[in-house]
């Protein structure tokens, strides 16, 4: 019943905002205005969708209790507003869970942006923010994503979660400059044991359901804040950045041993990028110095080690290989761990040791058809040095201009549970979805 009801009013929702789907026949007789004509009559701009997705697990998982990857209704709202002095944003999700049965209100915007300058932006309030050049590869990208949301089936948009910062933006002819203050700390949606099981390194074992991460999340307003910049300049039609970020990992890479819980250690990034096109596609290359402020040294077992990385891709279009419309995309992706010898001498009996460099490779294949409203797209991540792979194979059909309908999956290949991605090896599943936007 719990489903059927929340299907029902999400939708009901919907129909409220956008009046009923279209159907290619108008009754020009009708006086009678449709909700849709009436909110385009509001001093605000409204939209939204409907979407309901659901997913199942392709095998058991002895850590998880539920068969169901996903299962949801979900209704968006969006409203915005231009004003002389500023633009206005309140985008809103309302979703119920029939997994989880849970209602939740996830706030995914709530911003203003002031233009006090021509050479000068603000944006305050709850954002998405994203920069960094990686196709889901992410180097100076210290924003928060929702690695849940990833891995069941959701919407690719729903990867970046929201952040409650103020985003100040100068633009000039010598440089483009990006500087994000985050007054209170905003943790990655992380894999914490639910609905998706990981490796725990304190158990030895994965854990789920029976053992999910409870971490001491750093909360002081003010205190624990955070500090991303960004400064820009196109060069000869390439698009070089450089990158700053003081703050925390964004997932809980360290343990207290003595209150038993995980914990977010201090961390500083510095990096570069450029971006432009190379022969007849597009290339983009990226480099980064995470240095674990909690563990300069390395040889604290409990905190993640100083780490370089390094991502190098190129992406053109194929025509001779799979005709027009099809795009192959290819990166390669390094993360090297400062003072590796150091954390192998201090590592307790017992645990896993990583490896000092970590290899990933991902390609992405794209086939658009019937005028580009039928989308075939493989994504896969492969790690050589971890012996792990990640496939996400996706249908995506636009019936029309207000329904689209989707399929896909995630599949998890590792000989190892403490891999990266090995330890999901146990969690493949399958999901389909519906939209109904206006």
């Amino acid at each position: 019943m719990r489903r059927q009801a929340g299907l029902v009013m999400a939708l009901a929702a919907a129909w409220a905002l956008c009046g009923p789907p279209a159907t290619g026949a108008e009754d020009t007789k009708s006086s009678i205005p449709s909700p849709r004509e009436v909110l385009d009559k509001l001093p605000f701009g409204v939209h939204g969708f409907f979407e309901t997705r659901a997913g199942t697990r392709v095998q058991d998982d002895d850590a998880q209790s539920k068969t169901g990857s996903i299962g949801e209704a979900r209704f968006q709202l969006d409203l915005d507003k231009a004003l002389d002095w500023a633009e206005l944003r309140l985008k809103t999700d309302f979703v119920h869970d029939w997994v989880t049965n849970e209602w939740d209100t996830d706030v995914r915007e709530a911003n203003a942006v002031l233009m006090p300058f021509d050479f000068a932006d603000v944006k305050i309030g709850r954002q998405i923010l994203t920069w960094g050049t990686g196709d889901l590869l992410f180097i100076n990208d210290l924003f928060p994503k929702d690695w849940q949301s990833y891995f069941i089936g959701r919407d690719d948009e729903y990867l970046k979660a929201p952040s409650d910062a103020v985003k100040l933006s100068l633009f000039s002819d010598v440089a483009n400059v990006n500087v994000v203050y985050t007054p209170q700390f905003d943790p990655d949606r992380f894999i914490s044991g639910q609905r998706l099981s990981y490796w725990n390194p304190m158990l030895g074992r994965r854990a789920g359901d029976d053992d999910r991460i409870n971490p001491v999340e750093p909360d002081d307003w003010l205190g624990d804040d955070e500090v991303a910049v960004r400064v820009s300049k196109n060069l000869s039609g390439y698009e070089a950045a450089l990158y700053g970020y003081h703050g925390f990992w964004k997932t809980p890479e360290g343990f207290d041993p003595l209150s038993g819980r995980a914990v977010y250690p201090a961390l500083s990034v510095y990096g570069a990028s450029v971006r432009g096109s190379v022969a007849k596609g597009i290339g983009n290359a990226e480099m980064g110095y995470y240095d674990s402020r909690g563990d300069s040294s390395g040889t604290d077992p409990f905190v993640r080690n100083s780490e370089f990385r390094l991502l190098v891709g190129y992406e053109q279009e194929m025509a001779r290989l799979g005709g027009k419309d099809f795009t192959v995309g290819l990166q390669y992706y390094l993360e090297w761990m400062m003072e590796h010898d150091d954390y192998l001498r201090a590592l307790p009996p017992g645990m896993h040791a990583r490896d000092e460099d970590r290899h990933v490779v991902t390609l992405r294949l794209t086939k658009l058809l019937m005028n580009q409203n039928l989308k075939l797209s493989l994504f896969t991540y492969v790690s050589p040095s971890d012996a792990d792979a990640h496939l996400r194979p996706k249908v995506h059909y636009k019936i029309n201009d207000q329904w689209a309908v989707e399929a896909g999956g995630n599949v998890f290949l590792g000989r190892r549970d403490h891999t990266g991605l090995g330890q999901f090896a146990d969690t493949p599943n399958l999901y389909t979805g519906l939209r109904w936007s206006c």
